[in-house]
């Protein structure tokens, strides 16, 4: 990656890439180069992908959506984004959403301050090929481990997709 408070540009397939709960996830800044400020990671979610309900305890999480759709659930409201949409979910509100059913979502993911790219990298694996990783099983003690160490409560399981995002 590139150093600390000198400019830089990353193609599209450049960024450290990694397999994050059955995501593509390629890292574009991190704390490192922004001086602890923000995170950018580009997300690649399939199709009916849901986290589990959580909350960030340090940090303000924002998506613009690239391709695809999702109906983002944040403190009771609900946000259904398009491309070129952006969502603002700030600190401490427990939130998810759901990927639209018709295809994957591409999005950029920002979060201030950083840090998100060390729990993505903690409970994550290296990308052994730039493209969605193949199903399987996810190990809910272990993720939770990985989010407490990160400032991130997991409150509760995926919500269910219907076919309105």
């Amino acid at each position: 990656m590139p150093s600390v408070n000198r400019p830089y540009v990353l193609a599209g397939a450049e960024g450290q890439a990694l397999w994050f709960l059955g995501n593509l996830v390629t890292v574009k800044a991190t704390g490192e180069q922004t001086r602890g400020r923000l995170t950018v990671a580009e997300f690649l979610n399939p199709a009916g992908f849901a986290p589990p309900l959580h909350r960030h305890l340090e940090e303000d999480e924002m998506f613009y959506v690239l391709s695809g759709t999702a109906r983002f659930l944040c403190d009771g409201e609900e946000l259904t984004a398009r491309p070129g949409d952006f969502v603002y979910l700030p600190v401490g509100l427990p939130h998810t959403f759901v990927v639209g059913s018709e295809e994957p979502l591409r999005c950029l993911q920002i979060t201030t301050p950083s840090g998100f790219e060390d729990f993505a990298t903690d409970a994550g694996t290296p990308a052994r090929e730039r493209r969605l990783p193949d199903p399987g099983p996810l190990d809910p003690a272990a993720l939770g481990h990985a989010a407490s160490r990160h400032h991130i409560e997991i409150l509760g399981p995926p919500p269910k997709a219907h076919t309105g995002a």
